[in-house]
């Protein structure tokens, strides 16, 4: 049992799965984030173009409210397609696929930028003068003379 305990400790405590960990703590905070954005001022923004339409009302009754057979005192709720649901839930996808993937071109941008600068090379210090030059610069100087 022990050699069980110290594989797992080994498997946990790895780079890989603590970077994973934080990553996924961070997308669920991040998940909020969007969610909220998407929820409380996007969807009122896109109800107000769309007349104040609010999607999540919209649904086909395949079976109306109805008395139990079993019960006659008992009425047994509507069944419905909800397919306006579906289209929030749709709508609310696409918007925070899309705040994702402008979180992740900005995260490449920074890095290519990142990059760009290390990759630079620094300015060469310039060479300095051989033998023969600096004797063509005193054989100049002296003509100057």
């Amino acid at each position: 049992m022990s050699k069980f305990i110290q594989e797992f400790k080994q498997f946990a405590m790895k780079g890989n799965v603590v970077d994973m960990a934080v990553g996924i703590i961070i997308g669920g905070a991040f998940g909020k984030i969007v969610s909220s954005l998407v929820a409380d001022l996007l969807m009122p923004l896109v109800g107000a173009l769309v007349g104040g339409v609010n999607f999540t009302d919209w649904q086909w009754t395949l079976v109306g409210e109805r008395v139990s057979k079993m019960d006659p005192e008992v009425m047994l709720p509507a069944v419905t397609l909800n397919y306006g649901n579906f289209i929030q839930v749709l709508i609310d996808f696409i918007i925070i696929a899309f705040c994702v993937f402008l979180l992740i071109k900005g995260i490449n941008r920074l890095n290519s930028l990142k990059k760009k600068e290390e990759e630079a090379p620094a300015p060469a210090p310039e060479p300095k003068p051989t033998k023969e030059e600096l004797l063509l610069t005193e054989i100049r100087d002296l003509l100057k003379k």
